[in-house]
């Protein structure tokens, strides 16, 4: 992610969505904010997507965690915060679509 992040030529797997209707899906963004969180550079990060660093602090729990464990799927992870997790994406998601499309306020990066 880190490598990916920092070089954008590097190919890669784009948005299906994205390709095919224009329409950023909920994630678009993610990755780069993600690896722009781990950087430190939050501001990027934030303009991206605002889940970026919310997405790099767990990552960085997840990852502790299950080597710690020495399992995949840390045992304290419940079904409804999986869930909390999704609504939440899909709220920010549906924000920046309506401010994006039906406002016209520019909600989503370019590129």
């Amino acid at each position: 992610m880190w490598l990916k992040g920092g070089n954008s030529a590097l190919p890669g797997f784009g948005c299906p969505l994205r390709a095919l209707t224009g329409i950023p899906c909920p994630s678009c963004f993610l990755t780069r904010a993600t690896c722009a969180s781990l950087r430190g550079q939050w501001s990027e990060a934030l303009d991206l997507h605002a889940f970026g660093p919310i997405a790099a602090a767990a990552l960085v729990v997840w990852s502790l965690e299950a080597i710690r464990q020495r399992h995949l799927v840390p045992h304290w992870l419940r079904g409804w915060q999986v869930v909390t997790a999704t609504a939440a994406l899909l709220g920010y998601w549906s924000l920046r679509l309506l401010l994006h499309y039906g406002l016209g306020i520019t909600a989503f990066p370019s590129g």
